[in-house]
């Protein structure tokens, strides 16, 4: 996935010279204005690479998108922002219909963080009935469309959830391919463990057709994401499965998003490394922080987190579970996460002795 916001030509270039040349076999970026189309023709005169578009939260843009590209892919956790005159269906409806016309595919893309408010409403917190559904509802309307030529991905943070949502929606529908991936693993190596947990049980299963590596690492590395894919599978194909560390799960859980082309700031991924670095010392205590990089995941996908930050062009928003406790600047955030990750573990302690 390009990192870098595609109206940026020569950034957006390079990534994909960087992608291409770590051997990626179709190249994911986001077009999320008219500015972003405009460099959109631009790259795809330039490049012989399968390109997919990620659609954000604004899928009207799929008329004038779906001819420059290979695949389309939407959310349906976002139909719900624009038009809201429209039934999602309708919406869907013209997505399909500029695939059709465009000759490309369609990818499915739900994702735990970003829930549609109706699947909320009906499965409270159980997510992954939640998202399983969505999928399978969204499958019926490409079918009832006769719409073939479409896949689904089904992602989260946490590989367990990624595990039981993937496996249950191959079940309900073992006709439709699976495109894996653990969105926001993070760091390496932790990313790279969350990730290998997913797919080492996924894989080894039959489950999945495609897969995508997501990590948060400067743009100049996101051939890292390309290669680690290829290790897993070359590791996976050939009987090397690793264990998952004892008590992977418990401790600190930093996670973030990978650095991709909705990053309004790059100082987005220095400040996640910050956060594993001043945090290092609560390795032991069972405290999940998420690290944000835009205003479309930043909002929603940072509420389960108990400190969330998420991070827009000047300032970080700050916060306590679903609770903005402060807005802040890049230069004082870091000092502001610490106290509030020490009153946290204060509080705690003091639940606990009373």
């Amino acid at each position: 996935m390009a990192a870098t916001p595609t109206r940026d030509l020569e950034a957006t270039r390079e990534q994909l010279r960087i992608l291409e040349g770590a051997g990626a076999d179709l190249i994911r970026i986001a077009v999320d204005s008219s500015a972003d189309v405009e460099a959109l023709r631009e790259l795809r005169l330039g490049t012989d690479a399968l390109l997919s578009v990620d659609l954000q939260e604004n899928y009207r843009l799929a008329a004038e998108v779906a001819p420059l590209v290979d695949k389309i892919r939407y959310n349906p956790g976002h139909l719900h922002h624009h038009q809201r005159e429209l039934t999602v269906a309708e919406k869907v409806a013209f997505i399909v219909e500029c695939a059709r016309k465009g000759s490309c595919a369609i990818r499915i893309g739900v994702n735990a963080g970003s829930i549609a408010p109706e699947y909320q409403d009906r499965f409270g917190d159980d997510h992954t009935a939640a998202i399983v559904q969505c999928a399978v509802d969204h499958c019926q309307l490409l079918d009832d469309l006769g719409f073939n030529d479409y896949l689904v991905s089904i992602k989260d943070s946490d590989p367990r959830l990624v595990i039981e949502a993937n496996t249950r929606f191959a079940e309900a529908r073992p006709d439709v391919p699976l495109h894996l991936g653990v969105t926001e693993a993070g760091m390496p190596p932790d990313g790279i463990i969350k990730t290998r947990i997913a797919f080492e049980q996924l894989l080894a299963r039959g489950i999945g057709d495609t897969l995508r590596v997501s990590l948060t690492v400067p743009f100049a590395d996101k051939g890292l994401e390309i290669t680690t894919g290829r290790e897993l599978i070359a590791d996976i194909e050939n009987g090397r499965f690793r264990s998952v560390p004892p008590n992977f799960y418990d401790g600190l859980n930093i996670i973030a998003c990978p650095s991709c082309s909705r990053v309004e700031n790059e100082r987005f991924i220095e400040l996640a490394q910050d956060v594993k670095r001043v945090t290092k010392e609560h390795s032991e205590e069972n405290l999940t922080i998420a690290v944000m990089g835009c205003r479309v995941n930043g909002p929603g996908e940072t509420d389960d987190a108990d400190i969330g930050l998420w991070c827009g062009p000047k300032v970080v928003n700050l916060k306590r579970g679903p609770v903005t406790v402060g807005t802040y600047g890049y230069e004082e955030i870091t000092e502001r996460l610490q106290a509030e990750v020490a009153a946290v573990l204060h509080q705690r302690r003091e639940s606990r002795t009373n």
